[in-house]
């Protein structure tokens, strides 16, 4: 059995390789851009809007809502790299409808680059909002002592985020390849069901938490600078 699309290997050269993983990834990428493409072409601003427009509206309000209630002010801001999380992650999962489909996500190479993404994004956002002096003192917080620790914590975090995406997705695949097994027609439409559920509930959780990160990263930066401001008066 193999636990990771990885192991499916359809082109090798030296240390490039082309496997499913890959394959499956830049697929739901292009199959992102198409649609986004398909239901953007025709926006408008009237009172009468299509349907796929009344629907794409809905996720961009509901992604809004989302990133505002985590504490996020400006929710336009964060929505393009947070909402492409939750749609890459979602759609990932979605398609395991598909006969033959394994999603990317159940390998911890994409779960950590998407992890690593967060990592990235988290000082990012905060620099753009206090500078990097007022970021990094953010490390300091609330004593100096406490900066290894910190640090341990971001990189820790990092790590958490890619092997729960990876091991719930992978457990769930497992699942329905041993009830293939065993009973070829009942179990799998059942489990494919609730991996579908699972998959939804993963992309959620998993943006909701790189949102979280984020908006702790902003706060701290803002608290701090407040801070200096009113010492400084």
């Amino acid at each position: 059995m193999e636990l990771s699309p990885d192991q499916t290997i359809f082109w090798q050269y030296s240390f490039i390789t082309i496997n499913l993983t890959l394959v499956t990834t830049w697929g739901i990428m292009l199959l992102l851009v198409v649609l986004s493409w398909l239901v953007t072409r025709k926006l408008k601003s009237d009172i009468q809007i299509s349907r796929w427009q009344c629907f794409l509206e809905m996720i961009v309000t509901g992604i809004n809502a989302q990133i505002e209630e985590v504490g996020l002010s400006k929710p336009e801001r964060y929505i393009g790299f947070i909402g492409t999380l939750f749609l890459f992650i979602f759609a990932s999962n979605f398609c395991i409808i598909f006969p033959g489909y394994r999603p990317p996500t159940g390998s911890l190479s994409t779960t950590t680059a998407l992890a690593i993404s967060v990592f990235l994004a988290v000082p990012f956002y905060g620099i753009s909002k206090s500078g990097v002096w007022g970021y990094m003192k953010s490390f300091l917080q609330p004593t100096w002592i406490m900066l290894p620790f910190n640090l341990i914590g971001e990189i820790s975090r990092t790590l958490a985020l890619a092997v729960r995406l990876f091991g719930n997705i992978m457990s769930g695949g497992m699942i329905v390849a041993i009830l293939l097994s065993i009973s070829p027609f009942i179990f799998p439409v059942i489990m494919n069901l609730l991996g579908l559920l699972t998959g939804t509930v993963q992309a959620y959780i998993f943006s909701i938490l790189a949102t979280v990160y984020i908006a702790a990263a902003v706060r701290n930066s803002r608290e701090k600078t407040k801070s200096n401001v009113i010492t400084t008066q």
